[in-house]
């Protein structure tokens, strides 16, 4: 298997995971035969990997409850809506005051 994540998911360095990922949904494969979804509840930076440990696994069936990886490993994280909205809100402020600064009033011509 060679997971590259999905056309919405932003690919991060596993080193690069910081509080800001905590809640995030995640994907990532932390081996050759294993696919990993969930949502990182805290990420564990140590020499050898990063430990990303799992919200509402609980060890339920079996399941794993943090998985290292390697710290140049690529995890891939769905994008948090709300920033993306807040984002494309100041984005879209920031073009209107450009468009008012460049605006010099009413030009139209004197009507006599």
């Amino acid at each position: 298997m060679d997971y590259a994540g999905t056309g919405t998911e932003k690919a991060v360095v596993a080193t690069d995971l910081n509080r800001t990922h905590v809640g995030l949904t995640v994907s990532f494969q932390p081996d050759d035969g294993t696919l990993v979804f969930g949502r990182i509840g805290a990420i564990v930076r140590k020499d050898t990997g990063v430990t990303l440990a799992l919200e509402g696994v609980d060890g339920t069936g079996g399941l794993q409850t943090n998985y290292t990886v390697n710290p140049t490993q690529n995890v891939y994280v769905q994008p948090d809506m709300l920033t993306n909205t807040e984002s494309t809100i100041k984005d879209l402020f920031g073009k209107v005051q450009e468009n008012l600064r460049g605006h010099k009033g009413d030009q139209r011509p004197d009507a006599m």
